[in-house]
């Protein structure tokens, strides 16, 4: 994932349209139960490597509602799947290929981002 969008989210659904990766989905569209604010899929955010900064941080008009997430690679597997059996997390299951973790599909991530940052979950800033 990379990214998530915390309490503060107005649902402004701003970041939705304007997420590449269509990872993004409002809280009526969210896969938990008893959403309240936009949800970041994991298994499909791609922190937008190829831009200066992710796309839903350039449209977010509420300061500090996305931050930095452990990356979707296999070191973070039992962060995210744990994540999954607790319901902070709905990684998406094929029906052919199973659960889209980490390890199976891993994405790409920033790694000039410390881990620092990533743990305390501090917000992305332009």
């Amino acid at each position: 994932m990379a990214v998530m969008i915390t309490d503060l989210c107005i649902n402004c659904n701003s970041c939705v349209d304007e997420c590449p990766a269509t990872a993004i989905v409002s809280a009526d569209e969210s896969p938990l139960a008893n959403a309240e604010f936009t949800y970041v899929k994991p298994e499909k955010c791609i922190e937008c490597v190829d831009c200066t900064v992710p796309k839903c941080v350039d449209v977010c008009p509420t300061e500090g509602a996305i931050v930095w997430d452990m990356p979707y690679t296999a070191a973070f597997n039992e962060y995210y799947m744990s994540g999954h059996e607790n319901g902070t997390y709905s990684i998406r299951v094929h029906a052919k290929k199973g659960i889209f973790s980490p390890e199976n599909q891993p994405r790409p991530f920033r790694d000039v981002i410390a881990m620092q940052e990533r743990i305390a979950h501090n917000p992305v800033d332009l």
